[in-house]
């Protein structure tokens, strides 16, 4: 696989393209003018974990993508049909992987591109500095696996999965990748959703377990809970989502969920705690806690809108 498309450079998007630009012919797909202008210019900048500087190509025009033999989808799981749509045609011929959070990104991928879907799921984060320059924090792997309804043939993941170590991350290629993405699923709704409603970034509180109002016996039950529903799908998980939290709450890294509300912008909470609370209505079970912090999230969403409404209605004197 010698030519590589980043869809989304965003904090993750930028880590893929700059490591990748190393080993690869890499093009960055972006949605603003201004962002492909100055990564063509200035390229990428790597500090933290690495520390290196690559030049690559950037457009946010569909038409100046070349046909590419891999593609990287690193938005937002809300963006990502609008992200594929457009560009989907042009890794017909290829592969393209699915780096979102939670459930249900590859499904929509599928329905845009006639290339091989594989699934992915990522545990490494960074900080995005500046449209050129990209912080590496947490370096764990990429797990990826074929996504079952397009046949993806395991040496397209082994390939890929090779392409992304020999960039300098981790990658690990599965032959069912659904169970490591139940233990992001399960870790990533649990820790997203408590951040956005407490407004914690996933810190040290979401491990503590030692009073009675504590954070983490409520992480912990949600955890539970949700290995409860992966159990009914059939799903053994790769890792234990619980142990994941106890890393990631050494950090202070404040989820993406948690921006989002900040920001008032829509969640991926439908991908991540609707997700589990789907599957478990699914499987005749009950998902008591997911599906309260989902309708709760929401709930917070729909508070966003209901505000605005207000505020016209005040404006203009209406009662």
């Amino acid at each position: 696989m010698k030519r590589v498309c980043i869809i989304g450079a965003g904090a993750i998007g930028s880590l893929y393209a700059a490591h990748l630009a190393r080993v690869a012919e890499v093009w960055a797909f972006v949605r603003r003018e201004d962002h492909a202008r100055a990564l063509n210019r200035d390229g990428l900048r790597v500090s933290g974990r690495h520390e290196f500087h690559v030049t690559l190509k950037a457009s946010h025009r569909v038409n100046d993508i070349p046909d590419c033999d891999l593609g990287i989808i690193a938005t937002k799981a809300t963006q990502v049909a609008d992200s594929i749509a457009p560009i989907g045609g042009h890794f017909d011929s290829g592969a393209i992987i699915s780096a979102q959070n939670g459930m249900g990104s590859e499904e929509i991928i599928a329905q845009h591109t006639r290339g091989y879907v594989i699934r992915g799921t990522t545990f490494m984060s960074g900080t995005k500095h500046s449209d050129t320059h990209v912080q590496y924090e947490l370096d764990t792997a990429t797990w990826i696996g074929p996504f079952e309804p397009r046949g993806t043939p395991y040496p397209i993941v082994k390939e890929a999965a090779d392409l992304i170590v020999k960039s300098g991350l981790k990658a690990e290629a599965l032959q069912d990748a659904r169970p490591a993405q139940w233990s992001k699923l399960i870790f990533n709704s649990s820790v997203n959703a408590v951040s956005a409603l407490t407004g914690l970034p996933h810190s040290p509180h979401f491990a503590d377990e030692t009073r009675f109002s504590d954070l983490g016996r409520l992480l912990h039950d949600l955890m539970d809970e949700g290995k409860r529903i992966a159990a009914a799908a059939g799903i053994v998980l790769h890792d234990d989502p619980w142990e994941m939290n106890k890393i990631g709450a050494m950090t202070n890294h404040p989820p993406s969920m948690l921006y989002d509300v900040r920001h008032q912008l829509p969640t991926e909470v439908d991908f991540l705690s609707g997700a589990i609370a789907r599957e478990a209505e699914r499987a005749g079970i009950t998902a008591p806690l997911h599906t309260a912090v989902y309708r709760l999230l929401k709930g917070k969403e729909a508070g966003w809108t209901f505000k605005e409404e207000n505020r016209a209605v005040e404006a203009y004197g209406v009662h």
